[in-house]
């Protein structure tokens, strides 16, 4: 799914490269993603997927090149911008990363609460997006008590509790049942037809299969050519 001729890139890397001594993790990496796209990136296990991720929003700098995000210059950005950018988006994460000690409730109002905002919209808009991803009658639980899939639903709401304009999701389905990664990626395309940028990355081709979506493959650190249908 290519974007329309006139669509701005919410995203650009240029001639990105990521090192870890002599290991070459990304090379070369030259790619736009747009403004409401819904974007796979594959590849089989060390490709670089995590690590392109983790590159857009500062979790790791680029040892060269350049990225744009929104207008923002990662090369560029001063430390007290780096909230401001990382609050443009969402992560999902194959693990989870849920803090076991705080219920379903406080775990997805950390963003907000991150934020700045008021207790009584943090309460409202918590609610609404437990409600959105099924779990609104598990607000008091703890993680630990809940299946995977309801953890990775848990997930999904703290990561789009904020209105993020670009939604990350690392393997989000990796350890899933086949049912709950449904309801996963139903969650995924929902936020996406709201017009955020989707960006997923995987290793599950079933999934791309059956999902309309640009796909963008990684091999050894390097992409691939980029198909042009909507499946791979």
């Amino acid at each position: 799914m290519m974007a329309p001729p006139d669509q701005q890139a919410i995203i650009r890397l240029f001639g990105v490269h990521r090192r870890y001594g002599a290991l070459n993790a990304l090379t070369d990496i030259g790619l736009d993603i747009f403004q409401n796209e819904f974007v796979f990136i594959t590849g089989p296990s060390g490709a670089g997927k995590s690590t392109l991720l983790k590159l857009l929003y500062l979790g790791e700098p680029a040892s060269e090149g350049q990225i744009l995000v929104d207008g923002l210059n990662l090369a560029r950005i001063s430390r007290k911008r780096i909230p401001d950018l990382r609050r443009r988006f969402g992560i999902i994460f194959q693990n989870y990363r849920l803090i076991p000690t705080r219920t379903v409730f406080a775990n997805v109002s950390l963003v907000l609460e991150a934020m700045g905002q008021k207790e009584h919209l943090i309460r409202k808009k918590v609610h609404s997006v437990l409600r959105t991803v099924g779990l609104e009658d598990r607000d008091s639980a703890l993680p630990l008590t809940l299946s995977g899939g309801e953890q990775q639903r848990v997930a999904v709401a703290r990561a789009i509790v904020g209105n993020p304009q670009i939604l990350l999701a690392d393997e989000p389905t990796g350890s899933l049942d086949p049912s709950s990664a449904g309801v996963i990626m139903a969650l995924l395309q929902r936020y996406h037809r709201r017009g955020a940028t989707v960006i997923i990355a995987t290793h599950d081709h079933e999934m791309i299969g059956r999902t309309r979506g640009r796909v963008i493959r990684l091999e050894h650190g390097r992409l691939l050519p980029q198909p042009t249908a909507d499946t791979p």
